[in-house]
């Protein structure tokens, strides 16, 4: 059932099992898989039903370090979060990225893949992503192809759409919206979270209303899936009992954000390349899934070269000096520059669905008309993991929100190994495209210059910064000093404060972070069932 903090008298006690802090896609897996075992969950939500400027405005807060989107921007707080405006795009992490390796420093999760086998299934199938989508195998792209980039050098994987618009907001919910064992208290703002005197258990969280309404929430366990931003800015602001905030003993917390920035590696030789742009477009799935090949770095490259697990793709696109087309322009005014009401979110769908319609029926003909007469060029666009970097962290800034919350500040930072992965990347690509006689490759001139640098090229796509993807902030880790949860997503030193979503992950892969985040989800759902049985 649906509840109102601002209908509840101010000083009101809610009692309930578990209760958790986001109703994103983690926090309503999660719901999901402990309402199906009977258990009691107040799910508490920062927003309503629908967008709202004045809930929105809590998430601001200043960029420190390299460039981003507005924090305002990156998150949305509404029943459903971000994936109310998400693309649907799904990818599965590969072995190596739960490894240690030597050569990336703090990788290595305290779990393996083939521990998370089964709850990627379990996602795949909430996502309806294709019956072969729940073993590794449904990841390959092992369709014939002219072009044999499956070397030693390079491997090809796919990605998966989830095509339903909206798939956690409270149209697809309604399994759980009547279900008697949840509430979902909207216009709750958890503003401290309560630690007991020997910093050992959370006792309660704080919540409040932009109304006026403050209440207390005492559960028996506690879980926050908020986000990479504001689980870590929760944590660092509930500092009474533990005076770095709570679960933050080592100064972990907070830190080690990462994303998947976005660039432009490189160019292709003018008029060569058409046929290998084709090869890497959206296609369906013998299970009607749509599906995109991508192109990523074979381990025995990552190992032999030193370098990270990131992603190559294809993109016909005109002369960057040209800026942005007017369809870019109109697309981003309607995305990113208004605000994501209902109805403004049913125009962007049907924006996406009009394109859609065009990729399947004209797109390649026109494509290749542009292409044949000089207008545009194959382009080589790396979707990159990025390293973690303890330096690169939400912090607290020195304003406060309207419910006197201290906002969070964001300094992001690249490392060295990043940019150098997509340089290696490209430098191998090219042999390959020169050895199938494609064409020559043109680095982009920015891989040249050393250091950390990242451009940000508003050409390269609608998301020409980074994939929106918050990772790491209270990451896994086998030991406290480095890290904020243990390999079931507890929070080290408390017996029942755990944190789901991609602040636990300890690195980031080349892949989308949906996926796994709902197979985390899942998992932390069966640790949960059995120590609260």
């Amino acid at each position: 059932m649906f509840d109102d903090l601002q209908q509840y008298p101010d000083g009101a006690r809610i009692t309930c099992d578990i209760a958790i802090v986001g109703s994103g896609a983690a926090g309503i897996t999660l719901a999901r898989h402990l309402l199906a075992a009977k258990r009691e969950v107040c799910l508490i939500e920062s927003g309503g039903l629908d967008f709202e400027t004045t809930t929105q405005a809590l998430a601001a807060g200043p960029n420190l370090g390299a460039d981003y989107y507005p924090l305002v921007d990156s998150r949305l707080r509404i029943f459903g979060g971000t994936t109310t405006i998400w693309g649907g795009r799904c990818a599965r992490f590969e072995a190596i990225d739960f490894a240690r390796r030597d050569w990336v420093t703090a990788s290595g999760w305290p779990l393996c893949i083939e521990e998370l086998a089964p709850y990627y299934q379990m996602a795949a199938a909430d996502l309806e992503l294709g019956q072969e989508a729940g073993s590794a195998r449904g990841w390959l792209d092992d369709t014939d192809s002219q072009f044999n980039l499956v070397t030693s050098a390079f491997i090809r994987r796919l990605w998966r759409f989830d095509e339903v618009k909206e798939r956690f907001g409270i149209a697809r919910c309604s399994d759980i919206v009547g279900h008697s064992a949840l509430r979902i208290l909207l216009h709750a703002n958890v503003v401290r979270i309560r630690a007991a005197d020997n910093a050992a258990t959370v006792c309660g969280l704080d919540v409040a209303s932009l109304s006026g309404v403050r209440a207390t929430v005492t559960a028996r366990t506690y879980v926050l899936a908020s986000g990479g931003i504001e689980n870590a800015r929760l944590m660092l602001a509930s500092n009474d009992v533990e005076k770095g905030g709570i679960g933050n003993a080592w100064d972990q917390v907070g830190r080690y954000f990462m994303e998947h920035p976005h660039g432009r590696a490189a160019v292709l030789d003018a008029g060569t390349g058409f046929a290998l742009w084709a090869a890497f477009q959206r296609r369906s799935a013998l299970s009607g899934i749509p599906v995109a090949p991508v192109l990523l770095p074979a381990e025995s490259l990552q190992r032999g070269e030193g370098i990270l697990n990131s992603a190559f793709t294809f993109k016909l696109q005109r002369d960057a000096a040209l800026g942005l087309s007017l369809r870019k322009r109109l697309y981003n005014e309607l995305k990113h520059e208004l605000a994501p009401t209902r109805t403004r979110r049913r125009l962007w769908h049907l924006y996406r669905d009009l394109r859609k319609t065009i990729q399947r029926t004209v797109r390649q003909p026109v494509e290749r008309y542009r292409f044949e007469r000089g207008l545009t060029r194959v382009n080589v666009l790396v979707r990159a993991e990025q390293a973690p970097n303890p330096a690169s962290r939400v912090t607290l800034g020195a304003t406060r929100d309207a419910l006197s919350m201290p906002r969070a500040a964001l300094d992001w930072r690249l490392s060295a190994i990043d940019k150098h992965t997509v340089a290696v990347m490209v430098e191998r690509l090219a042999r390959e495209l020169r050895w199938l006689g494609i064409g020559g490759l043109q680095p982009a001139a920015w891989l040249a210059d050393g250091g950390t640098d990242w451009p940000v090229d508003a050409t390269v796509g609608n998301h020409p910064i980074g994939g929106y993807h918050h990772m790491g902030t209270t990451r896994m880790s086998a030991d406290p000093a480095h890290g904020v949860v243990d390999r079931n997503c507890r929070v080290h030193g408390y017996a029942n404060l755990y944190i789901a979503g991609s602040s636990v992950f300890t690195t980031g892969s080349w892949a989308n972070p949906t996926l796994t985040i709902l197979a985390l989800a899942h998992r932390l759902g069966d640790h949960l069932l059995e120590e609260t049985r």
